[in-house]
């Protein structure tokens, strides 16, 4: 995986193409202003919830496995859900008060949502762009689109480089977030800011997981988990790097990709860890209630007469919530240099994330035993 300077060189005069794109000035044709309100409502049907959204990124990559960034946002889109679900699981309750799960939630939905929001209109944009043969991307800024995407889109219609429109959606949707949530100053109060978002980091519990198809493993794990751990949230470079690390470790080897797909077509999409480790976890609460904690994992296994942690489906816990629309605004207009990033490869840390996970959950897990003691 990665292009020499040459080919990457070969995509410069897309920043002198980002001048040209249309802006959305004169009243549309009524074909067109069709399309754009169809897109608009289908969007809006498939984002009710972190659930809805997961399932739509796959069922669109199955019918364009072109569009590599489908199966990528599929995949950290399960990883949000089950963040999302985390919070109303065994552990994180047990550390976290009622309004701070109740702001992580909020946060997170948000970022999904809007995520979802800008980038879904692009998906079906395309695919009627492929229906009726002709590039329809000029209908971008109807649907809220930055300029930026205008400009990528119109360079993959010539080339199918579909690498290029992946790095160029990474940069756009960390972008559009940047402008929509991590500057805004509720977030930032409320999470961004906060000690338990530093302590995440701090014990690097902050993980994004790429689950494959089943493999034997001699300890009974049923999954092999590719992933990539999250540093300094807060730092749109870094989350542009990380994105670009998951689509590089997701489609630098074939079979990753063919693997992580094959698992999720078998595996429905439910907001509980249970979708890939049921061996750890449950989405029924099997502990007694009322009694301190004790921990239940050692090396990545439950102890003897230990039941599993509960994860529970997001629809068992929270309830999909009214959105503000989101502020209208090109957030390529204050950086026309964004292009630049398409310039720089990342090569992936580590492929294989399974020992790093379980050691994350033995620290959250002591943590909260800690806790309970404490607190009694």
């Amino acid at each position: 995986m990665g292009l020499s300077w040459y080919q990457y060189a070969s995509r410069l005069p897309l920043a002198m193409n980002l001048g040209k794109v249309r802006t959305a000035t004169a009243p549309l044709p009524a074909q067109d202003q069709k399309t754009v309100e169809r897109i608009k409502q289908e969007t809006f049907a498939h984002n009710r919830d972190n659930i809805d959204r997961t399932r739509a990124y796959l069922s669109f990559y199955q019918k364009h496995p072109q569009i590599h960034w489908a199966l990528l946002a599929h995949l950290v889109s399960r990883n949000a859900g089950w963040s999302m679900t985390d919070l109303r699981g065994e552990l994180l309750p047990r550390l976290l008060r009622t309004k701070e799960q109740q702001d992580y939630f909020t946060f997170l939905e948000r970022g999904n949502w809007l995520i979802f929001h800008d980038a879904y209109p692009q998906l079906l944009l395309y695919e009627e762009s492929v229906r009726r043969q002709t590039n329809l991307f000029y209908l971008l800024p109807h649907l809220g689109v930055s300029t930026f995407m205008q400009a990528i889109w119109n360079h993959f219609w010539k080339t199918t480089d579909k690498e290029l429109l992946a790095i160029g959606l990474i940069i756009n949707e960390q972008n559009y977030l940047e402008e929509q949530v991590m500057k805004d100053p509720a977030y930032q109060n409320s999470v961004v800011r906060t000690i338990p978002f530093a302590l995440q980091e701090l014990l690097q519990l902050n993980m994004i997981l790429l689950p494959q198809r089943k493999v034997a493993h001699e300890q009974g794990s049923s999954l092999q988990l590719a992933g990539e751990r999250v540093f300094h949230f807060a730092s749109l470079p870094e989350r542009i790097s990380l994105g670009k690390r998951l689509y590089s470790l997701l489609f630098g080897a074939t079979n990753r990709q063919e693997a992580a797909y094959a698992w999720a077509l078998e595996q429905p999409h439910t907001g509980s860890r249970k979708d890939y480790w049921p061996h750890l976890f449950h989405d029924v609460n099997e502990t007694a209630p009322g009694k301190s904690y004790q921990v239940k994992l050692m090396n990545c296994q439950l102890r003897q007469g230990a039941k599993r942690l509960f994860s529970p489906t997001l629809r068992q816990v929270w309830k999909p919530i009214h959105h503000e629309p989101p502020k209208e605004l090109d957030w390529y207009k204050n950086k026309s240099d964004a292009w630049r990033m398409l310039t720089r490869t990342e090569t992936a840390n580590a492929a294989e994330m399974s020992e790093a996970y379980c050691q994350a959950l033995a620290k959250i897990e002591w943590a909260v035993a800690a806790r309970t003691r404490i607190l009694g």
